[in-house]
């Protein structure tokens, strides 16, 4: 049996995973990013491992991704998050071969080969108005916070469109809407179309193909994924409950197993070639 650990320390949320074998997960854990990332990568690992029950003497081997994954004082290795996700999306999902990852300030498309290898990607422009960062600002400025998103959007009957290319002028939009006395809940809808409509180009541009598979924070809001499989016209994958936010720390459990298998056969190898 053999325990590896998979660290996400994105730019809203840090989360770890830990598995067996890199298949079965024993211990997870998340928690919002902050400023010191040193000090979250620390935390999320020690609590992930609490969640496991056991010890970071346990571990074989930890793989870091994310934006501060240069600041995990004491991963065994790094890789990129189209890499992380891509593995981690196609272990929960085999057929998949597309991958939309919104998170909270970025938005990524990759199209990816039969053995989870990146074969072409894109990422959005950086601009709020394009992640979930803009979701969570339109919904404080109306009054509601990040949990209400989903349910203030399942009572929406006219959603009202959300141009703007910018986070500010988007947010002129939204400002202009509530003058007119438009309900919140359209509001919310169409700035989720909106980031819908800038989703489905980017995968466009990576000339997307079936399976999709959706992952990142975002996903947690049921109207996203169904509004990307409208415009897509066809079914996507999305990843039960909070796993949808754990994907590429996952992805991270499962290649540190993989990577821990290829050096031993390179051990192996080394030692039989020895003793010739």
């Amino acid at each position: 049996m053999t325990i590896t650990a998979g660290l996400d320390i994105g730019s809203t949320y840090s989360k770890a995973v830990i598995a067996v074998d890199g298949n079965e997960i024993i211990g997870k854990a998340l928690a919002p990013t902050g400023f010191k990332l040193r000090e979250i990568a620390h935390r999320v690992y020690d609590q992930a491992l609490a969640d496991a029950g056991i010890s970071r003497d346990d571990i074989s081997y930890v793989i870091a991704t994310g934006e501060g994954r240069h600041q995990v004082d004491f991963k065994d290795l790094h890789v990129t998050d189209l890499t992380a996700s891509a593995r981690g999306a196609c272990h929960l999902f085999p057929g998949t071969r597309t991958i939309l990852d919104v998170g909270g300030q970025t938005m990524k498309a990759s199209r990816v080969d039969s053995v989870a290898k990146v074969e072409s990607f894109r990422l959005n422009d950086k601009c709020a108005a394009g992640t979930g960062a803009f979701l969570e600002k339109t919904a404080r400025y109306m009054g509601y916070d990040t949990a209400e998103i989903n349910v203030l959007m399942t009572t929406s009957k006219d959603p009202v469109p959300i141009s703007g290319v910018c986070a500010v002028f988007a947010e002129s939009e939204v400002i202009n809407h509530l003058s007119l006395g438009t309900a919140p809940a359209d509001i919310m809808q169409g700035a989720i179309e909106s980031l819908t409509g800038r989703s489905v180009q980017l995968m466009k541009r990576v000339r997307a193909e079936p399976e999709y598979t959706l992952v990142g924070g975002i996903l947690r809001f049921e109207t996203m994924a169904r509004s990307v499989s409208k415009v897509l016209d066809s079914e996507v994958n999305v990843p039960e409950g909070e796993m949808v936010q754990f994907v590429s720390a996952l992805g991270c459990a499962i290649l540190a197993n993989r990577r821990l298998e290829k050096l031993s056969a390179e051990g192996e190898a080394a030692t039989a070639g020895s003793s010739a």
